[in-house]
């Protein structure tokens, strides 16, 4: 969760709320014929595909933090989870831009 969403002064999602929205996305995910976790390489491109603005923020993703094969699909897959909890049909670059942060602050806290 956003550290300026945690500290503001408004009430956010209710935990009944957020379970709600995880059983639709593990839904989604099932009528898929697997979780996201568990995506057969040959189904994480066309599964994740990315727009154009998803494309640019990929590429730079990958340049700048040095990212490898397996990170690539591995950011592609948390980037459809999050597009399930949004309940998107598609990868939106919003959606990869937050797993690409989460990334980011995994590696800075575990250096």
């Amino acid at each position: 969760m956003p550290y300026k969403e945690l500290r503001a002064s408004e009430a956010g999602v209710s935990s009944e709320r957020m379970r709600e929205r995880v059983l639709q996305a593990r839904a989604r995910q099932q009528t898929r014929g697997f979780y996201n976790a568990n995506l057969p390489p040959s189904q994480v491109r066309p599964l994740c595909a990315l727009d154009e603005a998803g494309e640019r923020t990929l590429e730079l993703a990958m340049r700048k933090m040095g990212l490898s094969a397996r990170a690539h699909d591995r950011l592609l897959k948390v980037a459809r989870t999050i597009a399930d909890l949004d309940n998107a049909d598609r990868v939106l670059a919003k959606h990869l831009a937050e797993a690409i942060q989460y990334r980011s602050l995994d590696r800075s806290y575990w250096g």
